[in-house]
């Protein structure tokens, strides 16, 4: 499966994560207006992300499974959810 990279991008920012742009666009997530240690990126040159590609995603954002990825992308889970999963595993 393949996911558009400016899908990924507009997801994550609606989620709470902020971009820091230089050679990579980094994603950091913000919690309670603090930069946690959370963070992905996306490079410059990439349209899709595929399997492999996500799957590192999936792992930076201390998800348990693609998934929940995609759930995070395709806004079944929401900020509050997302959240509540970061939390249950003392990630913030």
């Amino acid at each position: 499966m393949k996911v558009k990279t400016r899908k990924i991008a507009s997801s994550l920012q609606n989620k709470g994560f902020e971009v820091e742009e230089t050679h990579h666009t980094y994603f950091w997530f913000y919690y309670n207006d603090q930069r946690t240690h959370i963070k992905t990126k996306i490079s410059h040159g990439s349209n899709e992300y595929s399997d492999s590609l996500l799957s590192a995603m999936q792992k930076q954002l201390k998800l348990n499974s693609k998934n929940e990825l995609l759930d995070l992308i395709n806004c079944p889970m929401s900020q509050e959810d997302y959240i509540g999963l970061l939390t249950n595993k003392n990630e913030i």
